[in-house]
């Protein structure tokens, strides 16, 4: 049925089979009603109370039969909050995909959203097969998809940043080693790695950036990591991105060097053209960040004619996807 249709199906059909006139006010005399389905629409229309998730585990070993558990979702947060309210809104916002996906990334901001699905496009084809959920919920509230997330085990990436400052309330900083910077990053704080010490976060390793619960599910955090950057004939030296759009064009200098596109991609040619070193560089581009529409950032490189699209997505997104194709792979 067309999306509409099975918004007003599911909001009528209790309606109908509490139509009966011997039903009336009594309130000994109830109703229920059972829906199985795959549908988003259908969920979006209930209410988040009534939802109950079938999670579908592997078999544990060779032979074995798979089993499901059920998620009673009134149960994942309690007594009403701030936090379950945000959620359900949320997830009224988004047409509750989450609940139908094999994974979920959940990303920074539109410009991750946009080219996100270019870059699996392009680097990780198999992503495509899955059902994959990507939501835009930015790094001071993916923390508060936590709690659904572990009573879904639905496996999740979550790419952020940084966002180094003085203190965790502070200002914004560019980052750099040996300051005694922090992050503000609610995700990476309070959630994974539970850390707020920059250079503890920039020297952890990879794999130590996973989070596991069971054999089966997993939750996986990528922000932005030091890279080694030359410009010119100077010797390469390590620069630390802010944020996902310096860390784009730092691993892909020799691409936006050479685009002959006006808009937001002309301040970034230009700082590249106009710098000596790529510490120069980092500090032009955390200035130029500050009134960067980021959206029209991202719509602007989708509009690049080159084909194959020329750039390549950046190491922590790139480790990030790779880590989710190998737990996709496993559950198969």
């Amino acid at each position: 049925m067309h999306a509409q249709v099975q918004q007003v199906f599911i909001r009528q059909a209790y309606k109908l089979l509490r139509a009966h006139s011997g039903l009336g006010a009594n309130p000994k005399l109830t109703t229920q009603l059972v829906v199985s389905t795959h549908s988003s629409h259908i969920a979006h229309e209930c209410e988040f109370a009534s939802l109950r998730y079938f999670r579908r585990l592997p078999a544990s070993t060779p032979g074995g039969v798979p089993i499901a558990t059920v998620v009673n979702l009134s149960e994942v947060f309690g007594d009403p909050t701030d936090t379950q309210r945000f959620i359900t809104r949320y997830l009224k916002a988004t047409h509750c995909d989450l609940f139908f996906a094999d994974a979920a990334i959940f990303v920074e901001g539109p410009a991750e959203r946009i080219l996100l699905p270019q870059f699996m496009r392009s680097e990780f084809p198999e992503l495509r097969q899955r059902y994959i959920t990507v939501l835009e919920i930015g790094g001071s509230h993916a923390h508060r998809l936590r709690r659904l997330v572990e009573h879904l085990g639905l496996t999740t990436l979550v790419i952020t940043d940084l966002d180094a400052a003085e203190s965790p309330a502070g200002n914004a900083v560019r980052p750099q080693r040996g300051k005694g910077y922090v992050t503000r990053n609610a995700t990476i704080r309070g959630w994974h790695p539970a850390n707020e010490a920059l250079d503890k976060l920039l020297d952890t390793k990879e794999e130590a950036k996973t989070k596991q619960y069971d054999p089966f599910f997993s939750v996986r955090v990528a922000y932005q990591c030091g890279l080694k950057v030359q410009l010119n004939d100077a010797p390469a030296v390590e620069v630390l991105p802010y944020t996902f759009e310096d860390a784009l064009v730092f691993e892909n200098l020799h691409v936006f060097r050479d685009l002959v596109v006006d808009g937001t991609i002309k301040r970034f040619r230009e700082a590249i053209q106009q710098s000596t070193s790529p510490d120069e560089l980092a500090a032009k581009m955390f200035e130029k960040l500050g009134t960067l529409n980021k959206a029209e950032f991202a719509l602007d490189l989708l509009f690049v004619q080159q084909e194959p699209w020329p750039l390549k997505a950046p190491t922590y997104i790139r480790n990030g996807l790779e880590w989710l194709h190998q737990q996709l792979q496993r559950k198969v």
